[in-house]
């Protein structure tokens, strides 16, 4: 064993760990069940990550998903019933910007009464 073998990615046969398309589309499935308004975003592959799609609610609370690539990005459209944009395109909705802040707010709060409480 040489000094930086353990640094060394391994290659492993089958999927990485995390990486089920079927569980993905299962949250995805009872994401949009469970929110109102749900529109998809797609998000292009980088040298970090996979293509993934951005579901954002209709009160701005979002989640994010690997999509299977550009066509398993498309293919939600069809099988989760809503709307799919490319955000490259036309960018993340206001509306989900302003749930990010509002839940900054909230957390800055929180840390506040708890330092007060002390």
């Amino acid at each position: 064993m040489g000094v930086l073998d353990k640094f060394r990615r391994k290659k492993r046969g089958g999927r990485r760990p995390g990486n089920d398309p079927a569980a993905d589309l299962e949250y995805l499935r009872h994401w949009v069940a469970t929110h109102t308004g749900v529109e998809a975003f797609v998000e292009p592959k980088t040298t970090v990550t996979d293509v993934t799609v951005v579901l954002v609610a209709a009160d701005g609370e979002w989640t994010r998903r690997r999509a299977g690539g550009d066509a398993g990005a498309r293919r939600l459209s069809d099988r989760l019933k809503i709307p799919v944009y490319d955000v490259q395109k036309v960018g993340y909705p206001q509306r989900m910007r302003d749930y990010d802040e509002r839940r900054r707010i909230e957390r800055r709060r929180a840390q506040r009464r708890e330092l007060d409480d002390r």
